[in-house]
């Protein structure tokens, strides 16, 4: 079992670019494959999380080729994918198992999808329910837990679903759906949540209609190759943003980095927690926004953090926990349910770790207050969740002892290479086992 040993203690600087997009690194191989013609993907996230999908479809069929970050899928169209021989593995991911339900929700075959521990234990009820209301035909375990049966479709139903919860899985899940219904379906979010699939479906050549929260796509569009390079993921951004605010004496400029306006929510908390963030180089690569962002050292202050911004930040709130247990005050977060349901419940599980090395965590059903204070050392359990594992390393610069991390071997799923990146940049991290 992989541990991080973190020291206390040390400044952040240096120019770094983190590995590329986790969520548009999915998609990019997901739409490539169904589409008509030959894509090629650069700046492709070689994570586990990814690579998984990609090995998913090339069970289905799919010639893929990848060299390091750059992959060249031949796509077989809306209809030309295979039965898969075995089970479909999609390891530690939620994203891909909801997306890729979605999409077998309407092929001409059964498919089976499974994950490890972790994702078995995740609910998928909240995107089996609509998609059984299309007519798919899905079955699973207890609670709507992996693994997940899904049956041969000849015709899914058109759909008008106004979701419950933002959730930009559930959305990008249905969307994928919409692709072999005939007619027009439209799908409704509560709050905006990341764009990327939509973005990348018009890249492709597919129309996608928005109207304020409403997204319209008619079924049956045929999807055409297209080149995509994907920026470096702000998820992964984010563990320097903060390590930038809080450790002393640091400045350190991220190179490349996606700031999708539905995405730069955690850019947003910290620049209200009083962060000294400046984005500069601003460009627009493959239809999504990219820039360079330079973050010193700054007091931070608690806040209670806006409604509005939690689907924006939902993958950066246990780093964004490490800057409120760095800051002045109190931090105060509702609204953020959706987080006892990741990899781990991020809600309590930080709040253990927080308490371990001596911060006053006080959880909620949808949020926490977090007091800003001094933090100390101890041993803190991750459970398995590489963004736990990640945030608590970070808190190692503000720390008076040494922090040790357990189960930290899924950080290879999102951020391959992260002990090699801070160590770069100046903190004190080793990874053993």
């Amino acid at each position: 079992m992989s541990s991080f040993e973190c020291l206390p203690g040390g400044a952040i600087s240096g120019l770094i670019r983190v590995p590329g997009d986790k969520s548009i690194s999915h998609r990019s191989i997901i739409l490539s494959a169904i589409a008509r013609g030959v894509s090629h993907i650069s700046g492709f996230l070689q994570g586990e999380d990814s690579l998984n999908t990609l090995r998913a479809f090339q069970a289905m069929g799919v010639s893929i080729e990848r060299n390091a970050d750059k992959v060249r899928v031949e796509g077989v169209g809306l209809h030309g994918l295979c039965k898969p021989e075995n089970p479909l593995d999609m390891g530690n991911s939620g994203t891909a198992m909801r997306l890729m339900l979605g999409l077998l929700a309407g092929q001409a075959f059964d498919a089976t999808l499974t994950g490890d521990e972790s994702l078995s234990s995740r609910p998928m009820n909240r995107v089996i329910e609509p998609l059984r209301a299309m007519n798919a035909k899905i079955d699973s375990h207890p609670g709507g837990m992996a693994p997940l049966e899904v049956y041969a479709q000849s015709q899914l139903r058109a759909i008008d679903y106004r979701m419950p919860v933002a959730s930009a899985q559930v959305k990008s899940c249905l969307m994928l759906a919409t692709l072999y219904v005939e007619g027009k379906s439209t799908i409704s979010e509560p709050a905006a949540t990341r764009d990327h699939t939509e973005r990348m479906l018009r890249g492709f050549g597919c129309e996608v209609d928005t109207n304020g929260s409403d997204i319209s796509i008619k079924g049956g569009q045929t999807l055409y190759a297209c080149d995509i390079e994907i920026p470096a993921d702000i998820s992964s951004a984010a563990f320097f943003l903060v390590a930038g605010s809080i450790a002393p004496e640091s400045e350190i400029t991220l190179q490349h980095v996606g700031i999708n306006p539905t995405r730069t929510g955690v850019i947003e908390i910290l620049k209200l927690m009083g962060a000294d963030i400046m984005l500069f180089n601003k460009r627009e690569i493959g239809g999504e926004p990219v820039a360079d962002i330079r973050v010193r050292s700054a007091e931070l202050k608690g806040i209670k953090i806006p409604k509005s911004l939690v689907p924006l930040a939902i993958d950066e709130f246990p780093v964004l926990f490490i800057a409120a247990a760095c800051a002045k005050g109190e931090t105060q977060l509702s609204g953020a349910e959706e987080l006892r349901v990741k990899e781990s419940d991020r809600i309590q599980v930080m709040a253990d770790g927080l308490k371990t090395l001596g911060i006053e965590a006080k959880p909620t059903a949808d949020g926490i207050s977090i007091q800003g204070g001094n933090i100390g050392g101890g041993v803190v359990e991750s459970h398995g969740d590489h963004r736990i594992a990640m945030a608590f390393s970070v808190a190692s610069l503000r720390a008076s002892e040494t922090i040790s991390i357990r189960d930290c071997a899924n950080v290879n799923t999102s951020f391959p290479g992260f002990v090699d990146h801070a160590r770069l940049v100046g903190m004190k991290v080793t990874s053993s086992g």
